[in-house]
């Protein structure tokens, strides 16, 4: 500011007046203000903030602050939301609707892929990475952050449904794991009758998100489908379909499932398989590391899930990953901050300090995590089984039809037939009104 002070002084004739010097001095003054300002304001770091679930918050809080500490120029500001997830995703569509979004970046669950790159919410990512690139990410999770083929997310950790069993109790009796529906009811019919176990199969039969995961697998086993998410087709009317949801309830009906699995989530299915009182388990990786801790360490072990002999075995590929929102101000900084999360080293140190899933294919025969995490060559066999939920903007509403009717199936107030075929009516109507 002195500089533009003395310049405009020597520029004008001494004799000048003290009013119009000062005038000068004044306007030097009023000139260097804003030029302060932008000096002042380059050197500050670009803010990028994120709205994370509390529990993964937590888990990312030295990541976060190293890559602080190394860019200078980006500061990550996460900021800690609920801890149910379901609550996270309506915050963000709140901030997206009122249209001055404060999220740079958006943390999401596979699920909201679509809604929310459909509403315009999210920046197409395709110009800031290669197919090459891409294809050093496991192939579901590449696919589930795709909506109408451009891609609005990156993945950075991994899900998906697969088969525990109780390998100790298999062969004390001579069996082999089970590769279809039959196999799974037979086995655990005999080992029930054998008192080895009070129940032969649990799974998620409660009336929320965690009953659709595990259907679309059912779905895939019996050659069966859900929703085209490319013609809009609805399968669950099928006679397929039907069989699907009857194998569900007839899991009840023969006791091989307890009569409370249609009020279980995750939990409550670990707990049983912990606790010795279940031969098999539908669940997610994040299941293994607990039971290896528990008093069946040692007395289990995973597959992909079983199928008909006309069917595929079918992991439903879940996870979480990063998307750009498309009212950010700064993308690029945004895309760095991704670039950072994505890459080997941070999701092999994830994996390492809190047990998370990796996404690049090459982290499942690293050394030093598979003698960590000896299931991680076996976990790769069933993510490239992985099933996608429909990939559609109406997706949520589509859930919750599904869910309503199919827990209605299993619980009995309809039969499962009567049931799939409302759900697959009223599921048309949903997409034609849209």
């Amino acid at each position: 500011m002195n500089k533009i002070k003395d310049l405009l002084l020597n520029f004008f004739p001494l004799a000048m007046g003290k009013r119009l010097k000062s005038a000068i001095i004044f306007l030097a003054i009023v000139i260097s203000i804003p030029l302060l300002i932008v000096a002042v304001r380059s050197q500050q770091p670009v803010t990028i903030d994120v709205l994370v679930w509390a529990v993964e918050s937590e888990q990312m809080e030295d990541i976060v602050a190293d890559f602080n500490e190394d860019n200078p120029d980006i500061n990550i500001n996460v900021i800690e939301g609920p801890n149910e997830t379901d609550q996270v995703e309506d915050l963000y569509t709140a901030s997206f609707l009122l249209g001055d979004s404060p999220y740079d970046l958006v943390y999401m669950d596979i699920v909201w892929t679509p809604k929310f790159a459909a509403a315009g919410w999210l920046k197409d990512l395709s110009e800031y990475v290669s197919e090459e690139e891409l294809d050093e990410f496991l192939e579901g999770d590449v696919n589930g952050g795709m909506y109408q083929g451009k891609l609005y997310r990156m993945p950075f950790r991994t899900d998906a449904g697969m088969l525990y069993y109780r390998s100790d109790l298999l062969e004390e009796a001579g069996y082999d794991p089970p590769e279809t529906f039959s196999d799974l009811m037979e086995i655990s019919q005999s080992l029930q009758a054998e008192e080895k176990a009070p129940w032969g199969y649990t799974w998620q039969g409660r009336q929320y998100e965690g009953i659709s995961a595990m259907f679309v697998e059912v779905l895939a086993g019996f050659d069966a489908f859900w929703i085209d998410p490319d013609t809009l087709e609805v399968g669950l009317d099928e006679p397929n379909a039907i069989e699907a949801a009857q194998f569900l309830k007839s899991t009840i009906e023969e006791g091989v499932s307890p009569p409370g699995v249609t009020t279980y989530e995750e939990e409550d299915t670990r707990r049983l398989f912990e606790n010795g009182e279940t031969v098999f388990l539908r669940n997610w990786p994040y299941v293994y590391g607990l039971a290896a801790d528990s008093d069946i360490a040692g007395k289990f072990d995973i597959q992909p899930m079983v199928s008909t002999p006309e069917g595929r075995s079918g992991a439903c590929q879940g996870g979480w990953g990063f998307g750009i929102a498309e009212s950010t101000n700064h993308p690029d900084e945004a895309w760095e901050v991704i670039e950072y999360f994505t890459k080997a080293e941070t999701q092999k140190r994830y994996a390492l300090e809190e047990g998370q899933t990796p996404t690049r294919r090459e982290l499942f025969e690293d050394p030093e995590l598979v003698e960590e995490y000896e299931y991680l060559p076996e976990l790769l066999e069933v993510l490239q089984n992985a099933v996608l939920r429909p990939a559609i903007a109406q997706y949520p509403q589509a859930s919750d039809i599904l869910q309503r009717y199919l827990s209605a199936a299993i619980s009995g107030t309809m039969t499962p037939e009567r049931a799939m075929n409302a759900a697959a009516r009223e599921t048309r109507r949903l997409l034609e009104r849209s």
